[in-house]
């Protein structure tokens, strides 16, 4: 059965909302506000599927296992630089064993520390993991912007061409050079089945064009608040029925009902539920905000690898 979620997302990241992928807009803070305004119109079906998680859900606890945060550095055939991504080793972690992987995407003005910092998601996962919750996996967050100078940029070149192209060379960088880098730095199942990649805002608009384009690569997608960088319904699943049939995925969408990308991830849902594709949707009641990203990996964590 063929499944699919969307998430919502932070204001700033969310404010990343903005893509030369789409139409070749030009890429201004103007049109960024604009598109973050757009009128809501919710539907029937635009609920909370999930209930809220419990209190504490992302609060360090004491008395539990800790995963171990590194850096790992790999040299991207993209930029022709030495790139960096943070990686999160579960509790327990041990080169005599084989773990999945999930690659975790961030907004346009943002960076790797917008997932390991704002959303706390190390801690919601170590708080899983002790909850017997999910299965151990290897956390990867990339730097989305594949430059030269990857560094997040300041708040009036966050909205320019170039920095928005940046996220959709990543493509190139994700596939070729950082899944094998991860692959042979660390003790991975290398198959689709234990591969899983989301993100937020821009790294959600990422997460369903990548993964839904190479469907051989990924069998786990999530787009929390997916922004407008995210392609077009009907290009990003021309042959739904098709595509997924021949490789199954779960796909995960959800937003909040005071987003205003909400659109976005409506477009996909609808397109799914138009075809008979078997899904779940997700509204919160949040905006685009880290507290609609932590409970939303908080959900799409406990489906993962089962």
């Amino acid at each position: 059965m063929k499944r699919i979620l969307i998430g919502s997302a932070w204001l700033l990241a969310g404010l990343g909302m903005v893509s030369a992928a789409l139409a070749q807009e030009q890429v201004t803070p103007d049109r960024a506000r604009a598109n973050f305004a757009r009128t809501i119109e919710l539907a029937a079906d635009d609920v909370r599927h999930f209930p809220p998680p419990p209190a504490g859900f992302r609060d360090e606890r004491s008395g539990i296992s800790h995963g171990r945060p590194e850096t790992m550095g790999y040299d991207s055939v993209v930029t022709g630089t030495r790139r960096e991504a943070l990686v999160y080793l579960p509790p327990g972690y041990s080169r005599d064993r084989k773990y999945p992987v999930l690659y975790l995407l961030h907004g346009i003005g943002g960076n790797p520390h917008e997932w390991t910092g704002y959303v706390r998601a190390p801690i919601v996962l170590d708080n899983l993991l002790a909850d017997g919750k999910v299965q151990p996996m290897i956390v990867v967050f990339p730097n989305g912007r594949a430059l030269a100078d990857d560094r997040a940029p300041p708040a009036d070149r966050v909205f320019t061409a170039e920095n928005a192209a940046g996220f959709a060379k990543f493509e190139r960088d994700l596939l070729e050079s950082l899944i094998p880098a991860v692959q042979a730095s660390y003790p991975t199942e290398t198959d689709r089945k234990h591969r899983a990649l989301a993100g937020l805002s821009m790294g959600g608009g990422q997460s369903l064009n990548f993964g839904l384009g190479h469907l051989d690569t990924f069998a786990w997608l999530g787009g929390f608040s997916s922004a407008p960088n995210t392609k077009p319904a009907a290009e990003l699943l021309a042959d739904p029925e098709g595509s997924l049939g021949r490789q199954p995925a779960f796909v995960y969408l959800s937003c909040g009902r005071k987003d205003g990308l909400i659109s976005v991830s409506q477009a996909v849902h609808r397109h799914l539920k138009a075809h008979g594709v078997a899904h779940v949707w997700h509204v919160d009641e949040y905006g685009h905000d880290g507290d609609s990203w932590a409970e939303n990996l908080y959900y799409f964590a406990q489906q993962l690898f089962r």
